[in-house]
């Protein structure tokens, strides 16, 4: 069963929930597996180490995750437009997958969640594409034949999922983002899917 990376950061759990949405939309597509990874939170302290094993949730992902998974779902909360630092400081560590060409050809989406409706979802997700065009994969959004993505009043973009999760952090998904989570999820997968069936001999 080929997999596929869904990979992400959550500070207050939002996110995370979306990641579990995304992979059971991985889940769905028959011959598919989703490998549920994290990255540990950064410091300013120069001397502050995570543990090598997260407390609860998922494991963290190591460059290994990226190189043996078929494709990439990638999230993180927004941090004034843009990706959070734990994300971009693990993407940082890619320059080998990067000289060897190990993620191009591979299927890659991202998500997030945003305190409020306009807090920079669009840019997060924009921003968040550029080091996978950068490592040759190839970006996946959400089309409007998802009917989700024009009927909903909370979270969704044509370029990822997306949640408002309110000022407090405390709004659940809505059965549109969690709807536009598993479509990612499932888009992703058969993209994925689809390569691998195009590369076998007798095609």
């Amino acid at each position: 069963m080929a997999e596929i990376l869904v990979l992400y950061y959550s500070r207050y759990g939002a996110t995370a929930q979306m990641a579990r949405h995304v992979a059971r939309g991985v889940e769905s597509v028959p011959g598919m597996g989703a490998r549920l990874r994290t990255v540990p939170p950064v410091s300013a302290t120069s001397e502050a180490v995570s543990p090598g094993i997260p407390a609860e949730g998922p494991p963290y992902a190591s460059t290994d995750d990226l190189e043996q998974c078929a494709g990439l779902v990638m999230g993180s909360p927004t941090r004034f437009g843009n990706m959070a630092a734990p994300m971009k400081y693990f993407l940082d560590q890619t320059g080998s997958q990067w000289l060897s060409g190990a993620l191009v050809g591979k299927p890659a989406g991202v998500f997030t969640s945003t305190s409020t409706l306009h807090g920079g979802q669009e840019s997060t997700l924009l921003s968040a594409m550029i080091p996978l065009f950068h490592h040759g994969m190839l970006l996946v959004g959400i089309p409007y034949t998802e009917a989700a993505l024009t009927e909903t009043r909370t979270g969704g973009t044509p370029y990822g999922a997306s949640h408002m999760a309110g000022p407090k952090g405390d709004l659940p998904l809505s059965e549109d983002e969690r709807v536009l989570c598993h479509a990612l999820g499932q888009r992703v997968a058969r993209t994925a899917l689809a390569l691998a069936q195009a590369r076998e001999p007798n095609a």
